[in-house]
């Protein structure tokens, strides 16, 4: 799991039928030390919204979290964190 902050919105009109009704977000994992990578697209399934900081899952565990083992999902929102602490040295 990757801990991500979500920064958008994707929509799509035209898509595979799988994700039919599956909201997509755009995600940027966050690391401990406050560096920034590459954002990706994730389907969400527990409700999050810009601005959130989300555990995301990803390859086959994504598609468990659709209950659609079909489903083309590399990425899938399935927490948002209430509180995080992170230890320093």
């Amino acid at each position: 799991m990757k801990l991500c902050k979500v920064i958008g919105n994707v929509w799509s009109t035209k898509k595979d039928s799988a994700l039919e009704g599956v909201k997509l977000m755009v995600v940027r994992p966050v690391h401990a030390s406050g560096d920034l990578q590459q954002c990706y697209v994730a389907a969400d399934f527990v409700g999050a919204g810009i601005g959130e900081i989300v555990l995301v899952a990803s390859g086959s565990s994504a598609r468990h979290a659709s209950h659609n083992p079909a489903a083309p999902i590399d990425a899938a929102i399935i927490g948002i964190v209430d509180a995080e602490e992170i230890a320093t040295e």
